[in-house]
């Protein structure tokens, strides 16, 4: 019950936007009496949040504390159904693990699972992510399309160009994605995205999509096996990213751009992926399971696989592989 009138509480400061909110109008929101509302603003206080107080003007929030918890997420989120369902936990040995109990258990679709700190988190082919506690945006988020099996590997694409999108408009940034799952920010690696799938031959039940994201690592941050190859939102713009606001801008754009899919298909995506794609018309080396291929990357095709163009003229569809850009 505490709970739920604390979100009612922080869904009106937001649908304030800065203004002030008077005792009596919050009294009349949550049915509750002025001495639980000044007991409230004590717990939001203690949680970080900077309050003011004027007499017969009554509340407005000054300042979020930086953290990611589902409190600060929801306050000012303004999207349909992307992050109305959080589930958050401090530290987690992997938000995906526990996404996909939580889709198998029913959970609707714009579930998202978030944590401060994972142990054990993961990306491609089982390589550990290193997600160290109150720096990042370790997320994953649970969707339920009604598309055929074979075109799942476009949503890894849509949720690289939301965070694209996202990322350039809270920082002034501009990344570049790097097929299938990397986004780039001045040739480093700062998100990493993991699609899995919850499905029978014919029928998708759930996607299931973690995103991890450095925002806040300082330089000396990083492993020195990590530092030449990886970096942070933080350390490129040279100021911290409000997480929260980052993630709130992520799910917007990504419920944009997946009701867009759903109605239109993957056409228009493919096209904002390849306006931001690193590797068009360049060389690039990709290794595959089968083998390595070397040639000119041409873009990605209208199911989302890359094409690539040999010496010799001939087109090969990478389906995945490791790219490296020569």
């Amino acid at each position: 019950m505490q709970t739920e009138i604390r979100s009612k509480l922080l869904e009106a400061f937001s649908n304030a936007e800065g203004e002030f909110l008077s005792g009596q109008k919050i009294s009349d929101l949550l049915g509750c009496s002025r001495t639980a509302i000044w007991k409230h603003m004590e717990e939001l206080r203690k949680e970080g949040y900077e309050l003011e107080a004027v007499r017969r003007r009554g509340y407005r929030i000054k300042r979020k504390p930086d953290k990611v918890s589902g409190n600060e997420i929801s306050l000012g989120l303004h999207t349909q159904f992307m992050g109305r369902n959080i589930h958050f936990e401090e530290e987690v040995t992997s938000t995906q693990k526990i996404a996909h109990k939580l889709a198998n258990a029913g959970a609707k679709e714009g579930t998202i699972v978030i944590a401060e700190q994972q142990i054990e988190g993961r990306g491609r082919l089982a390589r550990v992510w290193y997600s160290p506690k109150y720096t990042g945006i370790w997320m994953s988020m649970i969707i339920r399309p009604k598309i055929p099996l074979n075109q799942t590997p476009q949503l890894t694409l849509l949720t690289a160009v939301a965070i694209v999108q996202a990322i350039e408009k809270v920082t002034g940034l501009f990344p570049d994605i790097k097929w299938p799952n990397d986004i780039l920010i001045n040739g480093k690696k700062v998100v990493g995205i993991l699609t899995e799938l919850q499905a029978e031959a014919d029928q998708v039940h759930s996607v299931i999509i973690g995103t991890g994201i450095n925002v806040n690592q300082r330089r000396e941050d990083f492993h020195e096996d990590l530092k030449s190859i990886a970096t942070s939102i933080a350390a490129e713009s040279g100021e911290k990213c409000d997480r929260s606001l980052l993630i709130q801008e992520i799910l917007i754009h990504f419920e944009n751009l997946y009701e867009q899919y759903l109605r239109s298909g993957f056409k228009p995506i493919k096209l904002l992926w390849e306006s931001y794609a690193i590797s068009l018309n360049k060389e690039i080396v990709a290794k595959t399971l089968q083998g390595t291929l070397k040639g000119k990357a041409l873009g990605i095709d209208d199911e989302g696989i890359l094409l690539l163009q040999t010496g010799e003229g001939k087109i090969e569809k990478i389906y995945s592989a490791d790219i490296k850009i020569k």
